[in-house]
């Protein structure tokens, strides 16, 4: 493994017909960490994939249970002392409106913790599960594309681009949004355009960050500065679409002071660093999770915003639970793809991704309103966080993953 954004070695094509356990399709940060988990529960596992560069620059806040995934798939210390730890978060209302909510602040001490997560560069994080993919002698990767997924009713046959021929008894789909794992499966994806856009960029700045996030509430969304090892910040702005356009289209220097300017300094001077990424913001559910031999994990399955920290939070504990739930069908005798194994990944995914997608879209809508007794509500339901010791409490360990989630299955 070289390097994180370079290049990496993958194996050399295999052009025999081969039998695998699980496939898993995808490459991202979701795919591979499910073909980990699921190699070290003794599976065989094909993990079909590009090996190309991951230059992105964007981060991921690493919460809670998320850490201990990566600690127990013996990826986290390869990467620990690339990420910053985050240690307080900070809600400021900067609508300007009539109605504020008073500034929250969240601090990990106050539950016992040293820290909420880590936020990382994402080719940080890919470099150290490739890096632990390849030392697994049971997962076999696959330097290809799928572009034929056939589930039948024993096993599910797997072309890829450069002629492989594979089978497996349980495809996992970790292909993103556009996931031909389910359009194969015949599952259905609800989508809900949220007229926002997400421009996300590095700075490095003037004053310590001190692993204090803050997010800025905004009248069009929430503007966001993460940690980052130094004194470096990522930023997530959301804002409408024609806000985030100019955004993008200015020059260095100028988005430099248009970000200081966001974040009223406390950070001081801010230097943009190269790299910008913009996206809309959509709210997208698969119905079912899984279905004719293929789990769907990560942005297959579901799509929120940047908001709260969830996305791959929620796609990592996907990946976890494939893994546990075909690890138990295995142990038992039982066909890891079989419709009834395939519920108990339904069930078990099915209240946490809910809960999380109603309760951001809920606070995006509540921040975006005009209705001025929403807007009352909003700041009430602030006001009662910031200032009552066991709300404020529920309301972080909430954040770090769903205390009832041990129990969804």
């Amino acid at each position: 493994m070289k390097n994180a954004g370079r290049n990496v070695n993958c194996p050399g094509m295999n052009n025999t017909p081969t039998s695998f356990d699980v496939v898993v399709v995808g490459g991202g940060p979701t795919g591979v960490a499910a073909a980990i988990a699921l190699a070290q529960t003794g599976a065989s596992t094909a993990l079909i994939a590009r090996c190309l560069p991951y230059a992105d620059n964007r981060t991921t806040a690493l919460l809670g249970a998320t850490i201990d995934f990566l600690e127990r798939l013996e990826v986290w210390p390869n990467c620990r002392n690339e990420a910053a730890p985050l240690q307080t978060m900070r809600l400021v209302d900067d609508t300007g409106r009539l109605i504020r909510a008073p500034e929250v602040k969240f601090s990990s001490a106050e539950i016992g913790l040293d820290q909420f997560g880590y936020n990382i560069q994402n080719r940080v994080l890919m470099a150290a599960l490739e890096q632990r993919a390849a030392k697994l002698p049971n997962l076999t990767r696959f330097d290809d594309e799928a572009t034929v997924i056939e589930p039948e009713e024993s096993t599910a046959a797997i072309r890829t681009a450069g002629g492989a021929s594979l089978s497996a008894q349980l495809v996992v789909g970790a292909d993103g949004r556009q996931s031909p794992s389910r359009k194969a499966a015949g599952i259905t994806v609800s989508r809900r355009d949220l007229g926002q856009a997400a421009l996300t960029f590095n700075v490095s700045h003037s004053r310590p960050h001190r692993n204090i996030s803050t997010e800025f509430h905004t009248p069009s969304g929430p503007c966001v500065f993460v940690p980052l090892p130094g004194e470096r910040c990522s930023v997530v702005w959301v804002s409408t679409p024609d806000q985030a356009a100019r955004l993008l289209a200015m020059k260095d220097d100028e988005l430099s002071e248009t970000a200081e300017a966001q974040s009223h300094s406390i950070l001081g001077r801010l230097r943009i660093e190269s790299g910008r990424h913009l996206f809309p913001l959509t709210i997208e559910t698969s119905a079912p999770f899984a279905r004719h031999r293929i789990a769907l994990v990560g942005e297959a399955a579901h799509v929120l915003p940047p908001i709260g920290a969830q996305g791959l939070n929620m796609g990592l504990r996907d990946a976890a639970d494939i893994a546990d739930i075909a690890n138990e069908a295995r142990a038992t005798g039982e066909d890891p793809g079989a419709p009834h194994v395939l519920r108990r990944y339904h069930q078990a995914r099915r209240a946490d991704v809910a809960s999380r997608s109603f309760a951001i879209d809920l606070a995006n809508r509540s921040l975006l309103t005009d209705f001025l007794p929403m807007q009352l509500v909003r700041a009430a339901s602030l006001h009662l966080i910031g200032v009552v010791g066991p709300l404020r409490r529920l309301a972080m360990r909430e954040g770090l993953g769903p205390s009832w989630r041990s129990h969804a299955r």
